[in-house]
């Protein structure tokens, strides 16, 4: 008799515990993801037309670029370098040289300039040998000179080198070199 009070009881419990698990309210539960939209921006671009144009020293070679229609052409892919002269330079023209170059008029002879300025591929200025000629982009060559610790491009003295771009590299010189 006793085991059945126990077992009668223990029946009771457990009928009620189903009847409270089975008409309680289910609880949802929901879980926030939190997921972060991150943007890709591009590196900025550092093409050896970026690096002219950073420069205070060459407003007067970015305007020739320009006016040549080169700055897309500089600005691709490449490799390229450029021997890069500076706007005392520019100014040590003849007086007019400069703004009639840049007359739209004048594109072709100023295309032809500033290609014999460019050699294809990345040249840095370990790269470069006494004696050694390069070929411009323009099809003409220009010789190199190494004396004294000083290189020379052409008979322009490299005044700053190897400033690299994503590019290509730019040397700065100190004349414009004027093709034959």
């Amino acid at each position: 008799m006793k085991t059945t009070k126990i077992l009668a009881l223990a029946g009771g419990f457990l009928a009620i515990g189903l009847w409270t698990a089975c008409s309680a309210p289910k609880e949802e539960t929901t879980e926030e993801t939190m997921v972060e939209v991150v943007e890709e921006t591009p590196a900025p671009s550092n093409t050896v037309v970026d690096i002219a144009i950073g420069s205070q020293d060459h407003t007067t070679l970015v305007a020739a670029v320009q006016a040549a229609g080169l700055v897309e052409t500089l600005s691709g892919d490449g490799p390229f370098t450029v021997f890069a002269p500076t706007n005392a330079a520019f100014a040590a023209l003849p007086a007019g040289t400069v703004e009639g170059l840049l007359k739209p008029e004048s594109k072709d002879a100023l295309t032809g300039i500033l290609t014999y300025h460019v050699v294809a591929g990345n040249v840095m200025s370990g790269d470069l040998s006494d004696g050694q000629v390069v070929t411009t982009v323009n099809g003409q060559t220009l010789t190199v000179s190494i004396k004294d610790g000083k290189v020379m491009i052409g008979g322009a003295t490299v005044v700053a080198a190897d400033l690299a771009g994503s590019n290509g590299v730019v040397h700065v010189i100190d004349s414009v070199l004027l093709p034959k």
